[in-house]
């Protein structure tokens, strides 16, 4: 059976390449793309396809005219939300690759894919060695009980923390609350040193040139370190494949589900 897909972001650094990847899956078929600096133009044209004459749309609204089975997200923060609903609304399946969503935004996005009996799989980072790094730093969290999170990106990277810190700091504080030795209101100095609480993480976001995008943990014992790490290179690619799997199995969840690991096998 074929999906039809629709995605935000479609002329951007990872909607680029994802739409090479749909357009040349044979289970998979463009059905929407949206890119308002390119709306009106034939995305073959704009992404130099040939073969592909589908139109670009200015708006999520009209890009979910025509059916679709699953609506991707990578467009901006600032319009994710919304986008995500519409898509709801309109009866599609939702993969969320946007960064800069807050947990609030997400138990709201939970409730009406409960409501509209449909799967929402998002996920801060859409890469295998990201998904390891979730998966390792919350078995770590249950045996090491001192932790933060270092997030870092390029200097013109807006949102902070990153999907990626973000996700991380949720999945690590479902495990447990870390143990502060000094409560960060007693630190003597500006608090803000401390980093961001974020549900009960630390968070310390660097934004330098240099950087691409990457997330650690760092674990605390006395006398020994653990680091975990995640550092992305400059390619698109190994978010598109983790996309294109999370593409083909949003359709077997029902409600909010985080991190691309819950539709795979460990």
């Amino acid at each position: 059976m074929t999906i039809n897909v629709c995605i935000a972001g479609a002329t951007g650094w990872v909607g680029a390449d994802l739409v090479r990847a749909v357009h040349a899956a044979e289970d998979l078929q463009l059905s929407g793309a949206i890119a308002r600096s390119c709306a009106g133009r034939a995305l073959g044209a704009v992404l130099d396809i040939a073969g592909l004459d589908l139109e670009v749309c200015a708006s999520a609204q009209k890009a979910l005219l025509k059916p679709c089975d699953v609506f991707v997200e990578f467009s901006k923060p600032e319009a994710a939300k919304a986008h995500v609903l519409q898509a709801l609304a309109a009866g599609a399946h939702v993969v969320v690759g946007t960064s800069g969503l807050s947990d609030e935004d997400y138990v709201e996005i939970d409730q009406a894919a409960k409501t509209a009996e449909r799967g929402v799989l998002a996920a801060g980072n859409f890469a295998l060695t990201a998904v390891l790094l979730l998966k390792f730093a919350t078995l770590a969290a249950r045996y090491i009980p001192h932790w933060e999170v270092i997030d870092y990106a390029g200097a013109g990277k807006t949102d902070a923390p990153s999907g990626t810190a973000r996700e991380l700091a949720y999945r690590l504080g479902k495990v447990r609350q870390p143990s502060l030795a000094v409560p960060v209101d007693q630190t003597v100095g500006p608090r803000e040193s401390r980093g961001a609480g974020l549900n009960g993480c630390q968070v310390h976001s660097v934004r330098l040139p240099g950087y691409v995008a990457s997330a650690e943990a760092i674990f605390g014992l006395s006398d020994m370190q653990l680091s975990l790490r995640h550092d992305a290179g400059t390619s698109a690619q190994p978010y598109v494949d983790g996309t294109l799997l999370a593409i083909r199995k949003v359709s077997t969840l029902r409600g909010l589900h985080r991190g691309l690991d819950c539709v795979m096998d460990f």
